[in-house]
This record gives C-alpha cells, structure tokens and sequence, in this order.
C-alpha cells in the first residue's frame, strides 16, 4: 500500500487539507484532486480560479482546468469556458463521460456542461467587476486626442483593454493557475489544474492549463507536473511533459523542474512574466522551481499537517 500524497501550487492550502482528509480515509487521487480544486473555485477572495476570477477584456470570465489519470493517461479539460462555477467538475465530466474526447473549449464546453446538469452562475463578482473597471479607468492624457478633441468611447476602450492584454501584467495580491497532484494509496497518481487565465487577457485566449504535455502531465510509471505563471511559455516549451521526461531519465524531482525553467530562459518573449512548476512522483518525491525568490509549494503526506516548501530558484 502507498502512503498518500498531495501536492498544491501557492493557494491550494484552501483545498488540500479536507482532500488530504479524503485520501487518508481511503478515497482515489481523482476524487481528492476534484475536491480540493473545487474549494479552490468556491474562494471569492482567489481573483485567479473559479467564481470571483478577472474577467477578460470584454469583461466575461473565461474559465480553464483539467485532469489527468496517471495509469490510463486519460485527460478530460475545458477551455474558455463562461458561466459554470467548477470547470474542474466539468473536465471530469468530459473524461468520465466523453472518452473519445480530451478537451472542449467555449460554446462547446458550455453545451456539454448543460447537458450533463452544471448549474449556471454569474462569475463575475463585484469584487472582481471593481478591480476589471479601475484597472480599465483611461488615464488623464488618453481621454483627449489630437486637437484636444474627445477619442471615440468605444475606440478609448478597445486601445486601453489591448494595451492592458499587451502588458499582462497580473494584480497586487497572490496570483496564478492552482495545481493540485495527488498520489492515492493504491499507487495512482492524478494531476488536477484550474485557472481564469491571465487577467484582462483577449478573448478566447487558452493557455496552458488545458493542454496536456503543456501545463499539465502525468504518467503514473514516471510521475506528474503541472505549471503556474507564464503560460505561454509552457506551451512553447512542452513545459510539464519536459518535466515528466526529465523524471524518466532519472533527474530527481527538484533538477527536473529546474530544467523546465532553464529551457523556458532560454525562450525569447517580449511578455516575459513568471513561470512556476512543481512535480509528484510514484514513490511520493516532489519538487517545485520558481523564478523569483519567496515561491512555495504545499505538501500534505499521509494524514499529516499541511507543510509548505520553498521552490528551487531557478
């Protein structure tokens, strides 16, 4: 019998300690990760996850997660998708319910979610409606145009959100995707992500999340990483499959999510932010790198307390 294991990016600590509770009392690393992420979802104060997340320039919360089995490589996720609470249910629902798919993104994943019975909710908080309005306020010398006469409204809108898109620049306050990878006592190991993607972001915009090999993976022979951060880069680099390849060759836990940043450094991008990373293998050994100082990672073994650890810096 495997002893249990859960790992979570910055911010899954709302979550981890009543899924780690489940693992404990015997239920699967699926279960657990659904739970845990689905806590995660349900915190109105997390501006990056769930209900209450930024919403994208048009001023519509677009949500993203998925899942990822370990011993089958099945992976179910949604994209961009508007209106239901816990994506992370949903990509569940696609892996349980529609095999022959991985991932449905938009208007697409929102039918299938009806058709299963997702409740709808309005995302969009009034917290969040607060931080989208004042962070698309103009500035005193973009209200005038040339000859002092007033720019366009709608113009002043479309210039100030894709300058805001341009410059992805998260808010003040913790930030970014949760990752969640649990190891359950029967051997199995899950990889479980959700986001609202970056803030004020264009629409339609999919980043890494969703997209196996990129900001997820997981193999129950080797082990499991998702990202956190910049996922732009991930998808460039392959970013989690990177990491997982790196555990296959034998890199322990900690080199093998350094390689992913080292890889990512080297990546040109104009709109460098962040790129976090942290990985679970079958005999229970983590790791994490960030690239800046102060990143930490949560670990919850067996039944015990909720421990947090610094990532490498990379």
């Amino acid at each position: 019998m495997t002893r249990p294991v859960l790992v979570g990016s910055e911010r899954s600590e709302v979550g981890l300690e009543a899924a780690a509770a489940m693992l404990a009392a015997g239920a699967s690393a699926l279960d657990a990760v659904e739970e845990a992420l689905r806590r995660c979802e349900d915190n109105l104060e997390d501006h990056y996850v769930g209900t209450g997340g930024l919403p994208n320039a048009r001023g519509e919360v677009e949500l993203d997660a998925s899942l990822m089995v370990g011993s089958t490589r099945a992976v179910g996720a949604v994209a961009a998708l508007k209106g239901y609470p816990h994506p992370i249910s949903v990509a569940r629902r696609v892996l349980e319910a529609l095999p022959q798919h991985c991932l449905l993104v938009g208007e697409g994943a929102a039918l299938f979610a009806e058709e299963q019975g997702f409740e709808r909710a309005d995302l969009l908080t009034d917290e969040a409606r607060r931080l989208f309005v004042e962070a698309l306020a103009p500035s005193p010398d973009a209200v005038e145009g040339e000859g002092g006469a007033a720019r366009d409204g709608d113009a002043l809108y479309r210039s100030r959100a894709m300058d805001l898109v341009a410059r992805f620049r998260p808010h003040g306050g913790p930030w970014g995707t949760i990752n969640v990878l649990a190891l359950d006592e029967s051997g199995e190991l899950v990889s479980g992500v959700s986001t609202s993607g970056y803030p004020w972001k264009y629409p339609g915009r999919v980043g890494d999340s969703p997209v196996p090999g990129a900001g997820f993976y997981c193999d129950a022979r080797v082990g499991a990483a998702a990202c956190t951060g910049r996922g732009e880069l991930a998808l460039r680099t392959g970013g989690a499959r990177l990491v997982v390849d790196a555990l296959a060759r034998g890199e322990a836990p900690e080199a093998a999510c350094r390689a992913l940043l080292e890889e990512a450094r080297g990546v040109p991008d104009d709109f460098r932010a962040e790129l976090r990373v942290l990985c679970l293998t079958p005999d229970g050994r983590h790791g994490g790198a960030a690239g800046q100082p102060g990143s930490i990672y949560n670990v919850v073994e067996g039944g015990g307390a909720l421990t947090r650890v610094a990532r490498a810096l990379v």
